[in-house]
């Protein structure tokens, strides 16, 4: 019986860590979204007049003005997280349609992986804008009673974005995959792409509560 965590089927062993199935399919969404971002970047550099190059600069548009509109502000390294999220659970959900293959974010500890960044990128931004004082200071208003409650909400924000994002991807490729046993490769195809729809919206929610949540920690303490 192949050994398995969290029902992630173990491939191999590299010296005492495990590598799931679930950590190559991960691997292969971020190696294959490299890849396409160097082509972009190549395109933009050297032939900006192509679609190629038109693409990347209205993805890069569109992930700009999401992180800003949703954050309020500008923020680079914002933008840059905002974006390696989004395109990393929507290049999961579009691996995820090749037979065989279930999404990395169909997995419960994959999303709780990327909900934790977001759970560290959190405080991280806050200390960042405001200061190690000025941030933690909010975790005190209007009244010091209310810390146990600020720090449960931080927590149970972190396990909804998890679960929601798991529950969404792992539904919809249950209900493919027995589709696709009952009536062969075809009869689901219409099912697949909103399956596919419903993966890049999960990436726009989660992207969008990640931007929320980010923007809110800088700009703690602002107006008082």
């Amino acid at each position: 019986m192949t050994p398995q965590i969290f029902t992630d089927p173990v491939l191999a062993q590299l010296g005492p860590v495990p590598i799931t199935r679930t950590m190559v399919t991960s691997a292969a969404t971020s190696a294959l979204l490299i890849a396409l971002g160097t082509l972009v970047a190549r395109a933009v550099r050297h032939q900006p007049a192509g679609r190629l190059a038109g693409a990347g600069r209205l993805g890069f548009r569109f992930l700009h003005d999401l992180a800003h509109d949703t954050a309020g502000r500008s923020s680079p390294p914002l933008e840059a997280f905002a974006g390696s999220l989004f395109l990393f659970i929507a290049g999961a959900a579009v691996l995820g349609q090749l037979p065989g293959i279930p999404a990395p974010t169909a997995n419960l500890p994959a999303t709780a992986a990327l909900a934790a960044l977001v759970f560290l990128a959190v405080p991280l931004a806050g200390i960042s804008a405001r200061g190690l004082r000025g941030y933690l200071a909010h975790y005190v208003r209007p009244n010091p009673l209310l810390f146990p409650l600020h720090v449960i909400s931080e927590l149970s924000r972190t396990v909804a974005l998890a679960l929601r994002l798991f529950g969404n991807m792992m539904s919809g490729h249950l209900v493919v995959a027995l589709l696709v046993a009952l009536a062969g490769l075809f009869g689901p195809v219409p099912l697949m792409a909103l399956d596919l729809l419903i993966g890049l919206l999960q990436a726009y929610i989660f992207t969008v509560l990640a931007c929320v949540y980010i923007g809110a920690a800088i700009r703690v303490g602002e107006g008082e």
